[in-house]
C-alpha cells in the first residue's frame, strides 16, 4: 500500500483560525475519523498539518475541503472571548472565579490572568452567551470592563433602553451574533449596553439598529462625545465604592447615636452590614455554591457571627473595613495593571495609507504587507515596515529601551510604537498589525506575567494547606472550649470569627505576583522581555555567564585595521589596488575594503577583466596591468615573491586579524588586516557584570585561537573557548553547569539557540523585530546593549528580595495576630485592618519595581548628552556613513 504524505498550512484552509489547543485538537480528531486518513500531526505553533493518506480512498482535495468543513463548523459552534476584569485583587480570587466559570454549562475552557486581569473563555454559542458568563462574573462580585479588544479593529458600543432582564439580554446577543459580519457581541444588561466586533460595512450599523427595534428595544450608537460626557466618577465607576462610602456615613451614624438612642445606633450598624456587605454576601453564597470558599464568604460568615452575639458595631466595622480595603486593593492594582495597557497604548490605531498620490487615513487592521503608509514628524509609527523614501531620527525606546534617537534612512527597519522626530517618513509595511513587534511584546508580557514563579509555587502550596488549617482551627475553638470545659460560647465563638478573618491568605498569595509583575513591567519599558517569573529569579542567581562571541561581543563584521606597504609603495597605492578589484565583488570582506577606501577618499579605478577565485581571492586589470589580491596560499600558487611578508603576516596573524596580500604580477605590494573588532560597549558592560557579582565570565566563539585570544585579552574575560561548533557550545555550557551551578547564555539567539537552551538562563541580543529570536530567548535584550545585563541581574535580585520581605512580613502579622486571638486582646476591626492593611503594603511594596532603574536611567542619559560637543559621546561615524552634522552645530543632530 503506497501512502501519500501532505504538509498542509492551516491558515490558508481557516483564515479565521485562532490555534486555540481545544479547537485543533477536534479538527485532529474529525479529521483521523475519515476513511484513508492513516497518520495525522498538527504542529500548534507554526500551525501546520502533516497528513498520511492513502490515496486509494481519499484525495487531497477532499481532506482540504473536509478541513474547511470543520473548522467553520467549530467557528460557529465555539467562541473565543477575552474580557478585562475589574475588582481582581487577589490571586486566590482568580482561580476562584476561573473555576466557577469553569463549571457553567457550555464552558469548554477558561483561564484568568490575575497580573494583567484579563479572562479568556471558549464556549459553545448555541449553549451559553458571553453575556450569561458576564453575569455570573458580576454574581461573584467583579464587573466586566471591556470585550477583548483588537487593535485598529472595527467596534462599536450601542446604548439599548427597553431591556428588563438578564434573560431578554442573553437572546438579543444571540440574535445579533447571527448577523452576517459580526465576529463578536456582548450584551451588557447591567450597564444597558451592547458591544459588538464586526467587519467594515457601512450597512451593518443599521442592520444591527433594525435587528434591536424587531425585539422590542432601542439602540443608539455611541459616539466619543457621549464617552466624554458620561466619563464616570470614581464613584459611579463602580458600585461597591459607593456603597463603601454610605456604609462608612452609617457607622458614624451609629457611633452618634449611640450616645443618646441605643436602639438607633443598633439599627445604623445594622443597615452599614446590609449596605456595605452587599456584594459581599452575594459573592460569598455564589462561591459556597460553586463549593470554593473565598474571603468573602469568610468575611460574611465573621459579620453576620458578630451581629448574631449582639457585636453589631463588630460586624459593621468589619463589612466596611474590608470592603474599604477591597476598593484600595483594586485601585492600586489598576495601577499596576496600567503598565501593560500603556504598552498597548504605543501602538497607533489608525495609519496615513498612501493611495493613488493622496493620503487615507485607516484602521490599521485594514493595512496589508507591502501597502506603503506616510508618518509626518512627531507621530508615532503605525506598523512595522521598511523605510523606501525620507531620513529621520527614530525614538525606538518604547521598544529597544534605547535613550537616544536612531537616524534612520532609505532601507532601515523600523518598527510600530516608535515616535518619527523629524523628517516624514514612507514606510512599506513589512507585517500585519497582529504580528507586529510591538504586539508580539504585548503577548510575551501577558504570557510571563501568567507563568508562577517558583517562590509563587511555593506561598500558593503553602496557603492551599494554610486556610483549610485555620479554618478548622476556628471550628474547634468555637465547638472545644463551650462542650468540654464548661466555657461560655459567646467569648470563644468572637475568637473563632477573629481566627476566619485572619485567614484570609490576600495579603500572603498576593506577595510574590504582585512583585514579578511590576518587575517584568519595568524590564519591558526598559527593553527587556522576561519571559516568566522562574528567569526572574534564575537571572539573580547566576554565577557564571557565557558570551558568544561574533555580534554579541564583537561588532559581527571586520573592518580594515592595518594597511603595511612593501616594496616602496604608500598605504593609499595599495589601498587603491585593492579596492579597485574589489569593487567588483561581492564578498563582505571586499565590500568592508571598498566601503573604507571612500571612507578616506582614496580614489578607486575602473578595473576590466575581473575574475574570482573562491576561497583563495581575486584578480583584475588596472590600466592594463594585472592585479591580485587574496591569502597566503592564492600568492604562492601564483609564484609571486613574498619578499619577507611572512613574518609581518604572522604577527597580524597572532593578532587575530586577517591578512590580504594585495600583489602585481611579479612583486607584493603590502598587505590589508581585517579584524572584527570588540564593541565599545563591551569591556565596560563586562565590567558591570563582574561588579553585580557574577563571578566568571567566558567567551565562546567559532573563530580561530589567535581571534579568540586576540578578543578574550582585549576584554580581559576570565576563560575563553574557540573553534566551537554549536554542539561544542552546548558541551562547554554543560560543563559550566556541572562546575559551577547556575549559567547563563549570551547569544544571537539564533544560531546559538542550542547553547540557549541548554543553559539556566539564555540571553538573546538584539531582537527587535526577530521572530526566531525572540521564541528562543528566555530573556531577550530587544537593543544590541550589553548594560542591560546587569540591570536584569540587579532587577532580578530586587525582586527576589522584596518577594522575601512581602512574606515574612505576610506570616509574621498572621502569627502575631493569631497568638494575639487566644491571648484575647484582637478583635474583629483590628483583624481586618491588619489583613487588608498587610495586603496594600506588600502591594505597595511590589510596585515599587515599576521605577526600577529609572534614576539610574536619567543620571545616564545626563552623562551621555554631556560627554563631548557630539551629544554621543561615543559616537562612531564608522557605522553611520550618512551623518552629517547640522550646520552652525556641534550637536549630532540626534535632538
Amino acid at each position: 500500500m503506497k501512502l501519500n504524505i501532505k504538509v498542509i498550512d492551516l491558515p490558508v484552509l481557516l483564515p479565521e483560525s485562532n490555534g486555540c489547543e481545544l479547537c485543533i485538537e477536534r479538527l485532529r480528531e474529525k479529521l483521523s475519523a475519515l476513511r484513508g486518513v492513516v497518520e495525522l500531526a498538527i504542529e500548534k505553533n507554526s500551525n501546520k498539518m502533516e497528513i498520511k493518506y492513502d490515496p486509494n480512498f481519499i484525495s487531497l482535495e477532499k481532506i482540504e475541503e473536509k478541513t474547511r468543513e470543520i473548522g467553520i463548523h467549530l467557528e460557529k459552534q465555539y467562541k473565543h472571548e477575552s474580557v478585562t476584569l475589574e475588582g481582581l485583587d487577589c490571586p486566590d480570587c482568580a482561580s476562584k472565579l476561573e473555576k466557577s466559570i469553569s463549571h457553567l454549562e457550555g464552558v469548554a475552557w477558561v483561564s484568568v490572568n490575575y497580573a494583567s486581569g484579563k479572562m479568556w473563555v471558549e464556549f459553545e454559542s448555541e449553549v451559553v452567551t458571553i453575556s450569561e458568563i458576564s453575569t455570573t462574573i458580576q454574581h461573584l462580585g467583579y464587573s466586566i470592563k471591556d470585550i477583548g479588544e483588537e487593535i485598529g479593529e472595527d467596534r462599536s458600543i450601542f446604548q439599548i433602553s427597553g431591556m428588563d432582564c438578564p434573560d431578554c439580554a442573553s437572546k438579543l446577543e444571540r440574535r445579533i451574533s447571527k448577523l452576517r459580519g459580526i465576529k463578536e457581541t456582548l450584551v451588557n444588561f447591567n450597564s444597558a449596553e451592547m458591544v459588538i466586533r464586526h467587519e467594515a460595512r457601512d450597512d451593518i450599523i443599521n442592520e444591527v439598529i433594525k435587528i434591536v427595534d424587531e425585539a422590542g428595544y432601542k439602540a443608539r450608537l455611541k459616539t466619543v462625545a457621549d464617552d466624554l460626557m458620561d466619563k464616570p466618577s470614581f464613584l459611579k465607576k463602580d458600585k461597591r465604592r459607593l456603597l463603601t462610602l454610605i456604609s462608612g456615613i452609617l457607622i458614624i451614624l451609629g457611633y452618634g447615636s449611640s450616645l443618646f438612642f441605643g436602639f438607633f445606633s443598633i439599627l445604623f450598624f445594622a443597615l452599614s452590614i446590609a449596605v456595605g456587605g452587599f456584594y459581599v454576601a452575594r459573592s460569598g453564597f455564589y462561591s459556597l455554591k460553586a463549593l470554593s470558599l473565598d474571603m468573602n464568604f469568610l468575611m460574611g460568615l465573621a459579620a453576620v457571627g458578630a451581629a448574631a452575639i449582639g457585636e453589631w458595631e463588630e460586624g459593621a466595622m468589619v463589612v466596611f473595613l474590608f470592603s474599604l480595603g477591597n476598593t484600595l486593593q483594586s485601585y492600586t492594582m489598576d495601577k499596576t495593571r496600567n503598565a501593560i495597557k500603556a504598552l498597548i497604548d504605543l501602538s497607533p490605531k489608525e495609519a496615513s495609507l498612501k493611495q493613488n498620490g493622496s493620503l487615507v487615513r485607516l484602521p490599521v487592521s485594514k493595512i496589508k504587507v507591502d501597502d506603503v503608509i506616510v508618518v509626518k514628524p512627531g507621530e508615532k509609527i503605525s506598523m512595522d515596515g521598511v523605510v523606501i523614501r525620507g531620513e529621520s531620527s527614530v525614538n525606538e525606546s518604547p521598544i529597544t529601551g534605547e535613550s537616544m534617537p536612531v537616524d534612520k534612512y532609505t532601507g532601515d527597519e523600523v518598527y510600530a510604537g516608535s515616535i518619527n522626530e523629524r523628517g516624514a517618513l514612507e514606510i512599506k509595511v513589512a507585517r500585519l498589525y497582529k504580528d507586529n513587534t510591538i504586539s508580539k511584546i504585548i503577548h510575551l508580557v501577558e504570557e510571563a506575567q501568567a507563568q508562577k514563579a517558583p517562590s509563587q509555587v511555593f506561598v500558593d502550596k503553602f496557603a492551599k494547606y494554610y486556610t483549610p488549617f485555620v479554618i478548622l482551627l476556628a471550628i474547634a475553638v468555637t465547638a472545644v472550649p463551650p462542650l468540654f470545659l464548661g466555657e461560655p460560647f459567646s467569648p470563644w465563638f468572637y475568637k473563632a470569627l477573629v481566627l476566619l478573618v485572619i485567614s484570609c491568605p490576600c495579603a500572603l498569595v498576593i506577595s510574590t505576583p504582585v512583585a514579578i509583575v511590576s518587575a517584568i513591567c519595568s524590564a519591558s519599558k526598559n527593553g527587556v522581555l522576561i519571559k516568566g517569573g522562574a528567569f526572574l529569579e534564575e537571572a539573580g542567581a547566576l554565577s557564571v555567564i557565557a558570551f558568544d562571541k561574533t555580534g554579541t561581543l564583537t561588532k559581527g563584521h571586520a573592518e580594515v585595521t592595518d594597511i603595511i606597504p612593501l616594496d616602496r609603495y604608500s598605504n593609499n597605492e595599495i589601498l587603491s589596488a585593492g579596492a579597485s578589484i574589489e569593487e567588483k565583488s561581492e564578498h563582505p570582506v571586499a565590500r568592508t575594503i571598498v566601503k573604507h577606501a571612500k571612507k578616506i577618499s582614496v580614489r578607486i579605478e575602473k578595473a576590466d577583466e575581473f575574475l574570482s577565485h573562491p576561497g583563495k581571492g581575486a584578480q583584475a586589470k588596472i590600466k592594463g596591468e594585472t592585479f591580485f589580491i587574496g591569502n597566503l596560499r592564492f600568492i604562492k600558487e601564483l609564484d609571486i615573491p613574498l619578499n619577507g611578508s611572512l613574518e609581518k603576516i604572522k604577527d597580524l596573524q597572532l593578532q587575530g586579524k586577517t591578512a590580504l596580500i594585495v600583489a602585481k604580477k611579479d612583486k607584493v605590494m603590502g598587505l590589508i588586516a581585517l579584524a572584527d573588532k570588540a564593541r565599545d560597549i563591551s569591556k565596560n558592560a563586562l565590567k558591570e557584570i563582574k561588579n553585580v557579582g557574577v563571578k566568571k565570565i567566558v567567551m565562546l566563539t567559532g573563530d580561530n585561537e589567535n581571534t579568540a585570544k586576540a578578543i578574550a585579552s582585549e576584554l580581559n574575560v576570565d576563560e575563553y573557548e574557540a573553534e566551537l561548533l554549536p554542539q561544542d557550545k552546548v558541551s562547554v555550557i554543560k560543563s559550566l553547569i556541572s562546575r559551577y551551578g547556575k549559567v547563563g547564555m549570551v547569544g544571537d539567539g539564533v544560531n546559538d539557540a542550542p547553547a540557549l537552551a541548554t543553559a539556566s538562563v539564555g540571553f538573546s541580543m538584539g531582537v527587535a523585530g526577530t521572530d526566531i529570536a525572540l521564541e528562543t530567548a528566555d530573556i531577550a535584550l530587544m537593543a544590541d546593549d550589553l548594560s542591560k545585563l546587569s540591570y536584569t541581574i540587579q532587577l532580578s535580585r530586587k525582586t527576589l528580595g522584596i518577594i522575601k520581605s512581602n512574606i515574612v512580613l505576610s506570616l509574621i502579622v498572621k502569627a502575631v495576630f493569631i497568638g494575639m486571638t487566644f491571648a484575647g486582646l484582637a478583635n474583629l476591626w483590628m483583624a481586618v485592618i491588619a489583613d487588608t492593611g498587610t495586603s496594600l503594603v506588600v502591594i505597595a511594596n511590589g510596585m515599587r519595581l515599576l521605577r526600577f532603574g529609572e534614576k539610574e536611567e536619567e543620571g545616564a542619559r545626563h552623562e551621555h548628552v554631556h560627554e563631548g560637543d557630539c551629544c554621543d559621546g561615543n559616537h562612531d561615524h564608522d557605522e553611520h556613513e550618512h551623518h552629517e552634522h547640522t550646520e552652525g552645530s556641534n550637536c549630532c543632530g540626534k535632538h
